[in-house]
């Protein structure tokens, strides 16, 4: 096992970006394994193969970066332990086709340290000594690159708490993991997509990478079982929605005039709430001389719809 460390002093953003294009990294990890609630092993796929484009920056990923430091302190205050900036991307020749960019070393120690902001929201997803799955593949990933043994994990949940966690080393788990990385880059060399799923980051890359429909028609004579299931699915959500509105309406008559009812397990609320919302018509109406076009924001869309075909 070789590392090799590329030093990223004095680099900048936009080229670490594209440094970090050309191979997995631990924050894809999740993704490629469907551990991830924001990204896909597609939407790695397609932002690797320059499908997509740059991720825009949110106050979430800037809180992040701007606490890291903060992370890293309280880290080495709550522990006793020593760390080191690690300021390269780090590859291992036994893995091609991923790279590391590492928070912390611990100095001392065959360890390194990944820092974390969590909101004050995801509190719950940290009880009983728990911690998000996909934080443990992303340490998983850096274990496999580095070669170390062990990984911790400080989680600094705003306003309500200070979390660390210690992450063993998995062979058996890395083993899977590096497979599922180099199947998934295979398929970004290749240009062949690794295949979707029902995600949302998924929904989205799709929409961006075909944002425009051309004239034109293409053969799904093989895709009859799945339209086939879509529309079977699509029969049975409208049979659990009418399930749902009739025992709603239940409990709507048992509470009749009443805003709230109790069970031995559950609080049922019937809540009177005012809404209001402007009227463009009848404001239009009321104002003819007032030309409201400028007002309006205009869309773009794809429509995704199915019929079966006359006599079929």
């Amino acid at each position: 096992m070789s590392i090799t460390k590329v030093s990223t002093v004095g680099m900048s953003r936009e080229d670490w970006l594209k440094i970090r294009k050309g191979s997995i990294g631990g924050s894809d990890a999740a993704a490629i394994v469907g551990l991830n609630d924001y990204s896909s092993a597609y939407s790695v796929w397609a932002e690797k193969s320059g499908l997509l484009p740059e991720k825009e920056d949110n106050e979430s990923m800037r809180q992040g970066r701007d606490l890291e430091e903060y992370v890293a302190q309280r880290f080495a205050e709550k522990t006793g332990k020593k760390v080191r900036r690690c300021n390269a991307i780090i590859y291992n020749d036994l893995y091609p086709f991923a790279h590391a960019n590492i928070d912390r070393d611990i100095v001392g120690e065959d360890a390194g340290l990944e820092c974390k902001t969590a909101s004050a929201l995801s509190l719950s997803r940290f009880k009983g000594g728990e911690y998000p799955s996909n934080y443990y593949v992303q340490c998983q990933h850096y274990l496999a690159i580095t070669g170390k043994q062990k990984w911790y994990l400080a989680v600094l949940v705003l306003g309500k708490d200070f979390l660390v966690f210690e992450i063993e080393r998995d062979e058996a788990e890395i083993a899977a993991l590096m497979e599922a990385e180099r199947r998934l880059w295979e398929c970004v060399k290749s240009g062949e997509n690794p295949g979707v799923d029902g995600s949302k980051a998924t929904t989205d890359a799709l929409k961006a990478i075909y944002p425009e429909s051309a004239f034109g028609t293409t053969e799904l004579f093989e895709r009859d079982f799945i339209i086939d299931e879509l529309m079977l699915i699509k029969n049975q959500i409208k049979d659990l929605e009418k399930m749902q509105a009739e025992r709603e309406n239940i409990l709507k008559a048992d509470l009749g005039a009443c805003e709230l009812g109790l069970s031995d397990r559950f609080k049922v609320t019937w809540k009177q709430q005012m809404r209001s919302y402007f009227d463009e018509k009848r404001f239009a109406e009321a104002n003819p001389e007032i030309d409201l076009s400028p007002y309006y924001n205009v869309s773009t869309f794809r429509k995704f719809d199915i019929r079966k075909k006359k006599g079929a």
